[in-house]
């Protein structure tokens, strides 16, 4: 496939039979005072993690440092994860200080290596928006992470503004009939990650396909729903060991 690339935008070689590894995108789990399980299973060996969220089910790091949080975030940094700070961008709505002073409690408290900005835009017009954070956050971090969680495919632009968008976030009913833009085929898959519930583990295998097909290179699958109001992502995957064996070191299709 002509589209695939190295480190940022290189055209790189890849033979016919070349298949880019999944690695698995962990939203975020609830609080560890109610998940402690959850979260524990995260620092275990051999867990193909390429990030982990933590602060996903609130608004931001709160106005204290967390124990709880300390407590989870610690054991990921010493297994080697890349524990990215939650930041709600509220599709513009959540003012620019406001969001630089949640980055920086981040950092003070946790010390994240990087932010994933939920509830980004994604048109045009709110690129410049987007583009002043995403330079914020670079420059509080040098090095920084930034994962961008749209929800479907953003405008090109914001291929730019990252290292990863998030382009689905939703039900297995939606996600089996998605197609990728034709832009998506410029960037390599890494560059595009794919969070799905409602996934039953009889469709484990073709999700992972499909997830692949549709220029994935960060997964993650569950069979949580979203129903009663309560988040997908707020527990572990019933088929949690099978989804960490296929997409695991050595593991392919």
């Amino acid at each position: 496939m002509p589209y695939l690339t190295s480190g940022r935008g290189r055209p790189a070689a890849r033979g016919p039979g070349h298949r880019d590894p999944l690695r698995l995108g962990v939203p975020g789990f609830g609080h560890p005072l109610l998940a402690p399980a959850e979260w524990s299973r995260l620092a275990r060996p051999r867990v193909p993690l390429d990030w982990v969220v933590v602060g996903g089910s609130s608004a931001g790091p709160g106005c204290r440092p967390d124990p709880y949080w300390s407590a989870v975030v610690l054991p990921l940094r010493a297994a080697g994860v890349r524990v990215l700070g939650h930041l709600d961008f509220a599709f513009g709505a959540r003012p620019f200080g406001e969001l630089i002073s949640d980055a920086q409690r981040y950092l003070n408290w946790y010390r994240v290596e990087g932010f994933a900005v939920g509830r980004c835009p994604m048109d045009a017009e709110a690129l410049p928006e987007v583009r002043r954070l995403a330079g914020a956050l670079r420059t509080l971090l040098v090095g920084a992470r930034l994962v961008l969680v749209h929800g479907r495919y953003p405008e090109p632009g914001y291929a730019a503004l990252a290292d990863q968008l998030v382009t689905f976030t939703g039900p297995w009913s939606r996600y089996r009939h998605c197609q990728a833009p034709r832009w998506a085929g410029e960037h390599p898959p890494g560059r595009f990650c794919h969070l799905v519930h409602s996934v039953p583990g009889d469709r484990l295998a073709e999700a992972l396909s499909l997830a692949r097909a549709q220029r994935a290179g960060t997964v993650y699958l569950t069979d949580r729903t979203d129903r009663d109001g309560i988040s997908p992502w707020e527990a572990v995957p019933g088929y949690w060991d099978d989804l960490v064996s296929r997409i695991g070191p050595g593991v392919s299709e």
